[in-house]
């Protein structure tokens, strides 16, 4: 999820787990924790964006990280003045908890984490909610507002901060079973085309659950299809050639980090002699027209060698 949603969750734990002790500053240690994970972004001063593909949300929002961060933050803080009132157990749970809500947040949205290093390297994530969604993020604001300013001195305060990450959580539970509708919306709509596939993927785009697309993949082609849950009519099923073999041009310890990156969900084409690839698992933002032909999205990877060594950019085309 975007940064300002990590913190305002991060604040809505210190609030729920120290308001009642230290006050507001419970809800700024929150927040300021909240963020470490994100900090792994720093490693583009020392490595290469085709390096970060595997560092960015890496061990950084591994279950082990949030662990040993959370048990190192709170000895920190448990030799300051500020938080002498709150007990060294709490604080570990104060701290734990802010770092692993962080991941597991990032775990809903299409991008994944690496959840289970260093032990495994597989990308998880549950497809069901965008990058940003103020659908999520609003009500936690709401409370927070209400519990920090509003009713400050109200014995009552907690509830309301409470009842803000009671209904951010129950709009996450909802953004699963709404996938699990739409899923089974677009098998359908795949089956009616006969259309034959051994995986589907479908993810959210804009805010509010409420526009998604169905990646379906076959041996050789994927099929893509837009839905949204306020217009019952079926959107056409488009289809693109992998093009499997162009990958075969480039180094394939690169090749493989590629189709690792994006789960197996990708097409490929050559344009000017560069391997492009379009990686759906990551970014979605719709079909793109480019007159004689249509790529799947606008956003790109591109690969290509030079003296035997392949390199790599990024890049994201407009419509014509």
């Amino acid at each position: 999820m975007d940064s300002v949603t990590q913190a305002v969750l991060g604040a809505a734990i210190g609030e729920s787990l120290l308001g009642k002790k230290i006050g507001n500053k419970g809800a700024l240690l929150g927040a300021a924790i909240a963020t470490i994970p994100d900090l792994d972004v720093l490693f583009y001063m020392f490595y290469d964006s085709f390096d970060m593909l595997s560092i960015h949300r890496g061990l950084s929002h591994s279950i082990l990280f949030s662990v040993l961060a959370g048990w190192l933050i709170a000895f920190v803080l448990s030799k300051m003045k500020l938080v002498e009132s709150v007990s060294f157990n709490h604080l570990f749970l104060f701290t734990w908890l802010c770092l692993f809500t962080h991941i597991l947040l990032d775990t809903f949205t299409a991008y994944g984490t690496e959840l289970f290093l260093p032990f495994s390297d597989t990308r998880l994530g549950f497809d069901s909610v965008n990058v940003v969604d103020p659908f999520y993020t609003i009500p936690m604001i709401v409370g927070l507002v209400l519990s920090l300013w509003v009713f400050k001195i109200n014995p009552k305060r907690p509830k309301y901060n409470n009842w803000g990450l009671i209904i951010s959580s129950a709009y996450l539970l909802f953004t699963l079973i709404n996938k699990q509708f739409v899923t089974t919306t677009i098998e359908s709509n795949m089956a009616n085309h006969d259309i034959e596939y051994f995986d589907m993927m479908t993810m959210p785009v804009g805010i509010a659950n409420v526009n998604w697309y169905g990646v379906a993949k076959s041996k050789d082609s994927i099929y893509l299809q837009q839905y949204s849950i306020l217009n019952s009519k079926s959107e056409v099923i488009e289809g693109f050639a992998i093009n499997e073999h162009l990958l075969d041009k480039v180094d394939q310890k690169v090749a493989d980090k590629m189709r690792w990156f994006a789960k197996g969900y990708y097409t490929l084409e050559e344009v000017k002699g560069k391997i492009r690839m379009y990686n759906l698992q990551v970014d979605m933002r719709g079909i793109v027209n480019l007159g004689d032909r249509k790529a799947p999205t606008a956003g790109y990877f591109e690969l290509y060698n030079i003296d035997g060594k392949t390199y790599f950019s990024s890049g994201s085309i407009k419509s014509k």
